[in-house]
């Protein structure tokens, strides 16, 4: 528990206390939602807090060292606040959440309990159920250069520098036809070469799918249309007219990089670097042993 002030401590040691959770979700796309499981409204940390959608959480269990923090939260859905379609369609996936301690007779008393994401979030009959995460989760992750061969920047960042913004490398379409959420057809899509897109992003930009894409799996023609295919299907309804947003896809290969891209300048993959069948390699009496570089 973190900004804990002496009057608040005083109240909690006085044995009546007058206490409830306030919880804040934010997500990727900007929307924010406050939850508290007081009778009323609340609003303190420059944050109003609805009493409205029923929200309760399991005990915290906090842990010393790195280890990762863990409990659930659970809800009621609601229309106006979170929904299962939001909910299906991944909106919450990785969302950041807090979790404070307050006193409703006097909101400016108040004390953070946890801080970090939501992991899964699943819906059974009319409520939905969220891991928590904490901040040391982060951890988990490996971090560190790899050598190898592909290249590992991420297609425009920061250390690869193509400017997706060109035309070249995105475009925008209306949506003409999609399939099962995953596969877009284009019969206007021509000023690009087949497989432009493999191993690229489609975005969604507008429609109630708004915000929401994936990772491009295929990209052909098929009986005269432009067929992009996604690896996982866009979880929420697509109408047709709706923007859609293509950028271009890269292999991590240093001669796509300078064919397609002209960037290998800025490519940060090891090419030449020796594969596991030289590593395992033994010398052999039909071949030169004299001790040169085998690569001329």
């Amino acid at each position: 528990m973190t900004g804990l002030s002496q009057e608040f401590q005083a109240h909690l040691q006085s044995g009546a206390t007058t206490v409830a959770r306030a919880w804040w979700i934010a997500r990727s796309d900007g929307h924010e939602f406050g939850f508290t499981d007081h009778d009323r409204p609340l609003r303190f940390a420059g944050r109003a807090f609805s009493a409205n959608p029923g929200l309760s959480a399991q005990a915290l269990e906090q842990v010393s060292g790195l280890a990762v923090d863990n409990t659930q939260a659970l809800g009621v859905l609601s229309d106006t606040a979170i929904s299962a379609a939001d909910i299906k369609a991944g909106r919450y996936d990785n969302t950041r959440v807090k979790a404070w301690l307050v006193n409703w007779a006097d909101p400016r008393q108040h004390a953070l309990l946890f801080h970090g994401t939501l992991g899964e979030v699943r819906c059974v009959d009319g409520v939905f159920y969220a891991e928590l995460r904490g901040l040391s989760e982060a951890l988990n992750r490996p971090m560190g250069r790899v050598y190898q061969k592909s290249c590992p920047a991420v297609l425009g960042d920061s250390a690869c520098g193509v400017r997706l913004d060109q035309t070249r490398y995105s475009v925008q379409y209306p949506a003409e036809a999609v399939q099962q959420g995953r596969m877009f057809l284009w019969r206007a899509l021509t000023n690009y070469a087949d497989g432009w897109f493999r191993h690229g992003k489609l975005e969604v930009l507008d429609g109630k799918a708004a915000g929401l894409g994936g990772v491009i799996k295929r990209d052909y023609r098929s009986d005269g249309q432009r067929v992009i295919e996604l690896w996982a299907p866009i979880r929420s309804p697509i109408a047709k007219g709706d923007r859609i947003r293509l950028v271009a896809g890269c292999d991590k290969r240093l001669a796509t990089c300078l064919a397609k891209f002209g960037n290998h300048l800025n490519f940060q993959g090891f090419p030449h670097i020796p594969g596991d069948d030289w590593m395992v390699a033994h010398p052999t009496r039909l071949e030169g042993n004299s001790g040169e570089s085998l690569r001329r």
